[in-house]
């Protein structure tokens, strides 16, 4: 008998390159059957404060806040070095006077915002938005800096705005570690067993990629949101890697550590559990 899951991932191009075959089923299923959703990832971090979902990505933010409720899988996250959210602005904007700033960011649970907590060492009244009207809104005053996420760090020049910070490259120089943003989680009541097959699905699907490159590209750009194939590749190439087909130690120890900051700076709650599924 199949085990029917639902599963929830971004439109994005990475997500839809690593979910292609499995929503096409053209990998060895184990016994799994998925109704599958896609939304923005703050739409799903939303969604897994009330369990909806019993497969999701998630930003690791969120995460941080649902400790005990959702499992980290080994496989599927968007993690590695060079790749994390830019901090932009007019040109005309003063750098010191950020952290009084007006500041729009992806979402409150997203890793972007955490990130931006860490670096001002505080947690500000941001202002949440999708990632696609942040750069808009800085551009036209809506808010006085943004943060950036996905293809974002490609086109940002586009709408006349400079980059004051990389909070990624920052997070590395201080810990050493690459940036976790993104992971596929379980939700804790999933079995064990079960919670193995999804991660070995999910693998499989990123490899089947890998061997496949061109399989995946009507899906891909049904999803992504009228961006320019250039830009879709430079998305894939930078949020899919080896961290997506496991994450293995140093992946896990760049999560400890990012959640382990994030407790020091009292914007995670206190532990719960172990957050991956083992």
């Amino acid at each position: 008998m199949k085990t029917r899951l639902n599963l929830a991932y971004s439109t994005c191009p990475n997500d839809t390159f690593i979910f292609h075959a499995l929503a096409e089923r053209l990998v060895n299923m184990r016994e799994l059957a998925f109704t599958i959703d896609l939304a923005d990832v703050e739409a799903l971090n939303q969604a897994a404060a009330r369990g909806t979902y019993a497969v999701s990505k998630l930003s690791f933010a969120a995460i941080g806040h649902l400790q005990g409720r959702y499992r980290i899988l080994e496989s599927g996250a968007a993690l590695g070095r060079g790749c994390g959210p830019l901090v932009v602005a007019r040109p005309d904007f003063d750098p010191a006077a950020l952290a009084q700033a007006r500041i729009a960011v992806p979402g409150h649970w997203t890793t972007a915002n955490l990130l931006l907590g860490l670096y001002l060492e505080r947690k500000l009244p941001v202002e949440a938005m999708t990632f696609d009207r942040i750069m808009p809104a800085v551009a036209n005053g809506s808010v006085e800096a943004g943060v950036i996420i996905h293809e974002g760090r490609f086109t940002y020049s586009e709408y006349g705005l400079d980059c004051l910070a990389d909070l990624g490259q920052w997070w590395e120089d201080e810990t050493g570690h690459p940036i976790p943003l993104g992971a596929i989680a379980v939700r804790a009541d999933i079995d064990s067993v079960i919670a193995g097959h999804i991660g070995e699905v999910i693998r499989e699907s990123i490899e089947f990629a890998y061997a496949h490159p061109n399989a995946a590209g009507a899906y891909i750009r049904r999803h992504a949101q009228e961006m320019a194939p250039e830009v879709i590749q430079q998305h894939i190439d930078l949020y899919v890697n080896r961290f997506s087909i496991q994450l293995g130690p140093e992946g896990r120890r760049a999560v400890e550590a990012l959640f382990s900051k994030a407790r020091q700076n009292d914007l995670f709650p206190g532990s719960h559990g172990s957050l991956f599924c083992d």
